[in-house]
């Protein structure tokens, strides 16, 4: 399991050992959306991910 900090308010958020790249994650403490970016030998990244709307049809 990794540990990851939420970019929005510093909590940590449990990513399972077999999270992949894309995957994305809720925080516990502030329910912000996280998107993990990247897993490296020193864990994995994540930024807040980005929140697309309906386009209905235009």
């Amino acid at each position: 399991m990794y540990d990851v900090e939420c970019p929005e308010c510093c909590a940590a958020i449990d990513a399972p050992d077999d999270v992949m790249e894309g995957e994305i994650l809720d925080c516990p403490d502030c329910g912000v959306e996280v998107e993990v970016r990247e897993i490296n030998g020193n864990g994995i990244e994540v930024c807040i991910a980005e929140i697309e709307g309906e386009d209905w049809g235009e």
